[in-house]
């Protein structure tokens, strides 16, 4: 849809043109379409939304625009949106929302639901209680096949998903049936006949990223919520799952880059806040830098006796941070995905020592081979050489090791990533170049 010609039929007033393109429109478009309005069109365009998408549309804005919405809508409107989210989008509102607007939300919604919002809102930040929705389709095991299809198409409207049912006794969660086994077994069958007993689920205080790798290797659609009791209080749903794996990964990639994790989007931070965000880690990688400049004052000599060591300075450090950044990257990958752990300190050790000397060998003769093209001096060839194999296996050893020792003390990985291994490579490395220099020139 062109948006400079949805813009112009809502100025010219053209509402059934309008209420025609929306009717057609899935709601994620819309939402990214009347994000680039401006507030007097946008509570306009939303009242043109069919009643039955509305509700979606609002779910998939981001917080901005619905405070935004939330503060231009009547009562009624208010209350219609409220009474058709579903529970989890509503307390994600809550949390996005300031302070001023959620009391305002809070008594738009009917006691009962404001009960299992503010049930939602005490459970920790990044637990599966956080992100869970408490409308899910529970079954018993004496129901038939024909009874539950019966109870869905009653309820079903009103639950977050019916493509995975829940078989609760007591409360308890004794099994699951895919809508696929309703639809394809005999209309007499009972549940404890087709459900099957070996579930997948998390308690309440879960850490979400737990959630989000129990999704991604089960491929499931909806995951289970059990409180201390082990009675079941909601569900996860996969696109909750996925929003939580954004939110990781964008703190992960902000982690990696020494910037301090934001959940605004890139244009909602202000400036200020885009510079307290970098300027902590910032600091501190410059100061850390002193130990490298401490290094480089000590051999003045060995500069003034051979000032060609120094033009190879960048290219040493340079390549090492490169190698440590590419083993933390992979061992990072690995612990987000669940294929390494900390027991396997050793083996990772061991694989990434034998990458660096064949890597460290290949980079040493190329380089070498350079230095005598250009310098005709084997002493140096042979001083660089070297430097770069022992630059890069320590490299890559200080890359592969710390993500995992900050697994060990509770640290996000991500942290010992790209700047803060390329820091520690820069002193190593040059005191290493620097030694191995006096070691073959005596004279420096």
């Amino acid at each position: 849809m062109d948006r400079d010609i949805f813009r112009d039929l809502l100025k010219a007033r053209e509402f059934k043109a309008v209420r025609s393109i929306l009717n057609v429109m899935n709601a994620v478009d819309i939402a990214a379409l009347l994000s680039e309005l401006e507030d007097k069109d946008l509570v306009l365009a939303f009242r043109l939304i069919p009643k039955d998408k509305a509700a979606d549309v609002f779910a998939n804005m981001d917080g901005s625009l619905q405070s935004n919405l939330v503060e231009m809508f009547t009562e009624t409107e208010l209350k219609v949106i409220l009474d058709e989210l579903f529970m989890d989008d509503t307390v994600d509102l809550l949390e996005e929302v300031p302070a001023n607007l959620v009391t305002r939300i809070l008594e738009a919604v009917d006691r009962e639901k404001r009960n299992k919002i503010n049930v939602l809102l005490n459970y920790p930040d990044d637990s599966a209680g956080s992100i869970m929705t408490t409308e899910y389709v529970d079954l018993r095991k004496h129901t038939t096949v024909a009874q539950a299809m019966t109870h869905i198409k009653r309820v079903g409207i009103h639950k977050e998903t019916i493509y995975t049912c829940y078989i609760l006794e007591h409360r308890k969660l004794v099994g699951i049936v895919t809508a696929k086994d309703l639809m394809t077994m005999d209309d007499n069958v009972t549940m404890e006949e087709i459900m099957e007993t070996d579930i997948k689920y998390v308690t309440t205080h879960s850490d979400q990223e737990e959630v989000v790798r129990l999704f991604r290797k089960y491929d499931l659609l909806a995951l289970p919520v059990v409180d201390a009791d082990n009675l079941m209080v909601g569900i996860v749903t996969v696109d909750d799952a996925m929003d939580v794996m954004v939110d990781e990964t964008t703190e992960d990639i902000s982690r990696m880059a020494a910037i301090s994790p934001n959940e605004k989007s890139y244009f909602d931070t202000s400036v200020f806040q885009h510079a307290k965000s970098r300027i902590g880690w910032l600091l501190f990688l410059m100061l850390s830098s002193t130990a490298t400049g401490l290094i480089i004052t000590h051999y003045e000599k060995a500069f003034a006796a051979v000032p060609l060591l120094v033009s190879f300075i960048p290219m040493l450090t340079g390549t090492g941070g490169n190698c440590g950044s590419q083993s933390s990257a992979l061992i990072i990958r690995g612990l987000a995905l669940d294929e390494i752990h900390f027991k396997d300190i050793f083996k990772a050790i061991f694989k990434e020592f034998r990458v660096a000397i064949a890597v460290g060998a290949m980079l040493a003769v190329v380089n070498s081979l350079r230095i005598m093209i250009m310098y005709h001096d084997p002493q140096i060839a042979l001083v660089l050489g070297l430097s770069l194999i022992v630059t890069i296996v320590i490299a890559k050893m200080i890359g592969c090791m710390l993500p995992l020792l900050a697994t060990k003390i509770n640290v996000d990985p991500a942290i010992m990533s790209a700047p803060i291994v390329s820091t520690l490579v820069d002193a190593s490395s040059i005191l290493i170049y620097f030694q191995i220099a006096t070691l073959i020139m005596p004279d420096l």
